[in-house]
């Protein structure tokens, strides 16, 4: 069968790692007990006269011409996040859906490629479960990655998560960020484990939701770094750096976008070639860093997800271990893969 078997021209997977958008409190170390009163994060627009500092063109280096533009302000209005003068401890809170149905296609037009690739799938859990991508996925809970800048320089950062029945924390853990290595994901601790085995459960088919809550102690009156959304369209006098928030007009908390946290999550891949200079990369199908420009999965090198999944399913050529990993993390990812000829 597997001679012509051909990749389906339709193929989608639905994510199994459905995280909430993360909303902003701000409160004091000491009241971490009294978290669930803090007051939200709101952001404020600030107007700012910045001066030139871009990288000038030949034509434009001329003294004469650079003394002209510098006698022009450079004026903007941001957005801006702070914590109240009052206040030196940021709270970030969402929640995590961990679903089940791994491999199973929400979209394929082939019956007999969704057969394979279910007995493929199948296969790899039978020999290798979910314990090596859950407990990557733990440590990304308990280091803090989904935190992104605001991590950085933070005094003390307590993660608490919380798996929800009833609504009621059923089982909890708690995690100091910092003391975690953001590089090796695979050197768990036994806390981690107990984490990654919960996540294991949900990939299986057990329903999991976790309530993940972050606490940083940055300082009284500091910034915090929501997400900034994307404008495309941008006028004359617009704001140049708008950022994220939710809740209703009069209401709204600054928060950081659902895809961020779920891009943090999936930072587990140390399978690629140069994985030890740079570390964990966020699981996509070419390996793709857009901060640096680069895929570190190229076609190529046979690494990408494409070619190892086609191998594995058309040629009965089944990776090494750790990039069956990679392939069933992008399954986990979900996306569209189908047949573009």
């Amino acid at each position: 069968m597997s001679n012509a078997l051909k990749t389906a021209s339709v193929l989608a997977f639905e994510r199994k790692l459905d995280p909430s958008d993360a909303v902003f409190h701000a409160g004091n170390w000491e009241d971490l007990a009294k978290s669930a009163s803090w007051p939200p994060v709101r952001l404020r627009e600030k107007s700012v006269r910045g001066t030139i500092s871009n990288r000038l063109k030949a034509k434009d280096q001329d003294p004469a011409k650079l003394d002209a533009a510098i006698e022009n302000p450079n004026l903007q209005t941001v957005d801006v996040a702070t914590l109240p003068s009052d206040a030196d401890t940021l709270k970030v809170q969402f929640t995590l859906r961990v679903l089940p149905g791994t491999g199973t296609p929400s979209a394929c037009n082939s019956a007999e490629y969704q057969a394979k690739l279910l007995q493929t799938v199948q296969s790899y859990v039978a020999e290798h479960g979910y314990a090596e991508l859950a407990n990557r996925y733990a440590a990304n809970l308990a280091n803090g990655r989904f935190l992104w800048r605001n991590r950085v320089g933070a005094e003390h950062v307590r993660v608490e998560v919380a798996r929800l029945k009833d609504g009621k924390a059923d089982q909890q853990w708690s995690f100091d960020a910092l003391a975690q290595n953001l590089r090796a994901l695979d050197a768990s601790s036994d806390e981690v484990k107990s984490l990654g085995s919960v996540i294991a459960e949900g990939l299986a088919g057990g329903h999991v939701l976790l309530q993940v809550t972050a606490f940083l102690r940055v300082g009284a009156g500091q910034e915090v770094f929501p997400s900034q959304e994307l404008i495309l369209d941008r006028g004359r006098g617009d704001k140049s750096k708008t950022l994220y928030q939710i809740g209703e007009k009069g209401q709204e908390i600054a928060a950081i976008h659902s895809q961020k946290i779920g891009n943090a999550l999936r930072t587990i891949d140390t399978w690629y070639e140069g994985a030890h200079d740079l570390g964990p990369i966020a699981v996509e199908p070419y390996g793709s860093v857009t901060t640096q420009g680069k895929a570190y999965r190229q076609p190529k090198q046979k690494q990408d997800f494409y070619t190892l999944l086609d191998d594995w399913l058309l040629k009965d050529k089944a990776p090494p271990t750790e990039q069956q990993h990679f392939v069933m993390a992008v399954l986990i990812r979900g996306g569209v893969f189908g047949d573009a000829s």
